[in-house]
């Protein structure tokens, strides 16, 4: 299973429900990554998406503690396990964890790639995504040319899990 995020220096990914900054590199990153594939998120994330609605050519499982919470379009589970069960349908290659934070937590045992936009700012911030450069066992398999915008630089890094 994939890990897709935008951090900044201290690996904060948000504040007050919003991202950071959006940067059309990112974005663009983020969609052929993820297009076509399985995303998997929590609720509040998927409040901040356009109109709140699931993202469009992939498919969007929510998790959310509510069990009423229903969302059209896209599939919910109600606990971990219930989503752990759910997944179990997909190549784990075309799944990709995309927020928010309690998500990424919850998920990143099962994980062994991270696709890291790593930002050169810090940011003030009240969401993070666990550093993985103080994780025993992650490591950068690929990192891209630094990219610029406006007057933020960031670069795209590629986490692989060597399990023992």
């Amino acid at each position: 299973m994939n890990m897709i995020v935008a951090v900044d220096n201290s690996w904060a990914i948000g504040n007050k429900g919003e991202l950071l900054i959006r940067i059309p590199g990112d974005h663009k990153f983020f969609r052929e990554e993820t297009t076509g594939k399985v995303v998997v998120l929590g609720r509040k994330t998927l409040e901040t998406f356009p109109q709140g609605l699931p993202l469009k050519n992939r498919t969007n499982i929510i998790l959310s503690a509510n069990p009423d919470f229903k969302v059209k379009d896209a599939v919910v589970a109600h606990s971990l396990e219930e989503l752990l069960e759910e997944l179990k349908k997909y190549r784990s290659e075309d799944i990709y964890i995309v927020g928010g934070d309690s998500v990424y937590r919850q998920m990143l045992p099962y994980c062994d790639v991270a696709h890291v936009t790593k930002i050169d700012h810090n940011y003030c911030a009240d969401a993070y995504f666990p550093d993985l450069d103080k994780m025993e066992g992650w490591m950068v398999t690929a990192d891209s040319e630094e990219q610029t915008y406006f007057d933020i630089t960031y670069r795209f890094l590629k986490y692989e899990r060597r399990r023992p």
